[in-house]
Order: C-alpha cells, then structure tokens, then sequence
C-alpha cells in the first residue's frame, strides 16, 4: 500500500532552495520539515531557528532542541521581542503577524548570509486565509514547501510515524499567547501563569488541554471529549490550580480542535 504522503513532490519542492533556515516550534510540522529537509538537502545545507520568547513554553523548547539533534542539524535560538510590540500586546486578531514578523526578520538574516531561503512548517490543511501568520510569510518570500506538496496534516504525521520522529503523535500545542482572549492585552505575567497551569494539569496526566485567559480573574479550562469528563470529576480541584495563579472566576468546557464548544460545565 503506498503512504499517505508524496516524498519525490515534497522533495520538487525542497530542492528548489539552494539551502534551508527551517523554522521549527516544537511541533510536528516543522519537525517533518526539518527532517524532510535534511533528507533532501543534507546537514550541510540545512539550519533550524526557533523564536525564544516569553510566548515559547518552556516545553516547547526543549522538544525543539531534541527535535534538531535528532537530524544532527544546529539550532539557532532567536531572541525575539513581540511581547514588547504594542501591536502584538494589543491582540486585535492579528497578533501572529506580528510574531512572525519577528521570526521571518531574525530568521532571514541567517539565510541571507548564506544565499539561503526561509522556511515554515504551514501544511495543506492549513487555511492560508485565516492565518496572520502566513500573510507575513508571504511578505518575506518565505517558503511553506509542505504545502505546496500537498502535505496536509495526515500525511505529515503519517511520514513522522514512518521515520520514528518522537513527536509524530504529539498534540497541537499554539504559542503560550493563542490562549489570551482576542481584544485582552497580552502580558508576560499572564503568560507565565498559563504556562504554569497547563504544566500543572499535565502533571496530572491530562494530555489535551487549553487554559485560556479571558481577563485578570477569569479563566476557561478546556479539555478534550476523552478527557473531559475526568476534568468535570475533578472539577474543584481544577478550580484550586486556578485560584493558586490569581483566576477567581474559572470554568471548564470541552476543546474543539480549530474551535471550542459552547457548552461550560
């Protein structure tokens, strides 16, 4: 049975750079990027950067580190500065624009010394029409070579599967500031009580989960259909972690991949 993936097109499309400044996250897609990449072009010609900020958790950088060992590839840490932007702060829905502002800006600067192209992880099933984010990438000329494969998100943790890629099942995990309410400034206070609550609850074996930030007191945990009703068993306990990190006002509802439901609990 042939895979759910197409490597000679992907390939098309790697080999078109004379060498790559792969922008990874963590994640799955640019690990399947990187690695991709690497297979294609070779070490030699292939840099992975990732964007450091009060935005990146904590353990987002460590897989990303991992992550360009595993493919023998060195990994330049950008020290970005988006939470210092008032209009990134100001979250008006355009808040990824301005982060990947700050990302393609440091990024190219590497590629460009080498006669290099940028590149990010953005897949087929990816709506380049509701993404901020992509709308930069296109200012700079940067690549999304899974995409113009036709790599959506199956095929890409079909080949992370195929190859051993340790985050080949690793759930979506957004920047630390996708969690912020649209229209609530983004402050790295806030920041940093989210990530301490997301690490909590998965301290507790809860795999899927988002704490969102509404406002100074407010805040909606959201856990998968699978691991919801444990979330509403433990209601109380939950709503102690909150409380802990200054969330008053704290519910729980079920997480929608690409949406959330109504419903609170």
């Amino acid at each position: 049975m042939n895979p759910p993936y197409d490597f000679p097109a992907l390939q098309r499309q790697l080999q078109k750079a004379p060498g790559l400044v792969v922008t990874i996250s963590g994640g799955v897609d640019s690990a399947v990027l990187l690695a991709a990449a690497v297979a294609t072009l070779g070490t030699d010609l292939v840099l992975a950067a990732i964007a450091i900020s009060p935005s990146l958790a904590q353990a987002e950088l460590k897989d990303a580190r991992a992550i360009a060992a595993s493919q023998g590839v060195a990994l330049v840490e950008l020290m970005t500065c988006e939470t210092e932007d008032h209009r990134y702060k100001a979250n008006r829905g355009d808040r990824c624009f301005w982060c990947k502002e700050q990302l393609f800006t440091h990024a190219t600067v590497y590629a460009e010394r080498r006669g290099w192209k940028v590149a990010y992880g953005e897949n087929a099933s990816d709506d380049p029409g509701e993404r901020a984010g992509a709308k930069s990438a296109t200012n700079w000329g940067v690549l999304s070579p899974l995409r113009a494969a036709g790599w959506d998100k199956d095929a890409v943790r079909a080949y992370a599967r195929a190859i051993g890629l340790s985050v080949a099942e690793k759930p979506a995990a957004p920047c630390l500031a996708s969690r912020v309410a649209t229209g609530v400034v983004v402050e790295v206070a806030d920041l940093e009580r989210i990530e301490a609550i997301e690490v909590n609850l998965k301290q507790r074996g809860y795999r899927i989960l988002r704490a969102r930030h509404l406002g100074p007191a407010r805040m909606m945990l959201e856990f998968s259909a699978e691991e919801l009703e444990r979330a509403v068993s433990e209601r109380e306990a939950l709503m102690q972690v909150a409380a802990q990190h200054g969330y008053s006002d704290c519910s729980v509802r079920r997480y929608v991949c690409g949406g959330v439901t109504t419903s609170q609990l």
